[in-house]
């Protein structure tokens, strides 16, 4: 029988000396490994753990349970929020009223850049927007995760370096492998080029990701709706700060140059 991943979390209510050795020690007798383990935010820890058998994940909730000094937040098999929250130490937060929204700050990037390469790595269609500010470093993460998922990227309309606006790909640019990037504000500019947007039509059936950046902007003057995404990623500087998409626009209207990390 192969043996199974599981993702563990609980809080420690009190945090005194040995109680990590216990647990391990409980793992351990009931032949469970620990693939990995990282502390987490307000006295939290989170696992990775395998077991060859569901059984003993039943008993171990059950007597983790009766434990006074830790309270068991999830036992379960493992998201991929929760391998990064193991890797990094850190939580991925969702948008408490859109559950597909999740929203990082920039001192965040490592983190994002993770994420995101682990969602490139999943084969199919995949619709991912990202929202924030002008040189927070939307694009940059996305160039990033591709690297790190090992995957082509191709810019279809794009500020990064200059403005780009493609009307067509060359052979070779078809491929699933490849991720495809959309810069919303770019590409409602140019609602008047067929050929623009008859390739942006094309990749959108293609079985692989595309990121669009500036997606509430994309799909004001579309067939598609905030409906058709797997995932919006929400980028700012810190936790408070307003996506104005009226100052985005007329930012990226000046923007001309590499916006840096």
């Amino acid at each position: 029988m192969d043996r199974t991943q599981w993702y563990l979390e609980y809080e420690n209510l009190i945090n005194r000396p040995g109680l990590l050795g216990e647990i391990s020690s409980l793992l351990g007798m009931l032949s469970i490994n620990i693939i990995m383990i990282n502390g987490v935010e307000n006295s939290r820890r989170a696992m990775l753990i395998l077991s060859k058998y569901d059984e003993n994940i039943i008993r171990l909730k059950y007597i983790l349970e009766t434990m006074d000094a830790i309270k068991v937040h999830k036992l379960r098999k493992p998201k991929l929020r929760d391998k990064i929250t193991v890797r990094h130490g850190k939580f991925i937060h969702h948008d408490n009223e859109d559950r597909k929204t999740i929203r990082f700050v920039r001192n965040e990037l490592g983190l994002l850049v993770d994420f995101m390469a682990e969602l490139f790595k999943v084969e199919g269609h995949k619709l991912i927007g990202i929202r924030g500010m002008p040189r927070v470093g939307k694009t940059e993460s996305v160039v990033a995760a591709s690297v790190s998922a090992n995957k082509r990227w191709l810019f279809v309309s794009s500020t990064m370096i200059k403005q780009t606006v493609r009307k067509s790909l060359i052979e070779g640019e078809y491929d699933s492998d490849n991720i495809y990037i959309i810069d919303g504000i770019v590409s409602k500019r140019k609602m008047n080029e067929e050929e623009h947007w008859q390739l942006i039509r094309e990749i959108m059936q293609l079985p692989t990701v595309k990121v669009i950046e500036h997606p509430d902007i994309f799909v004001q003057s579309t067939e598609y709706n905030m409906e058709d995404f797997d995932y919006i990623i929400e980028l700012r500087t810190h936790e408070d700060q307003e996506i104005t998409y009226e100052t985005v626009e007329n930012e990226d209207l000046r923007q001309g140059g590499f916006s840096m990390f």
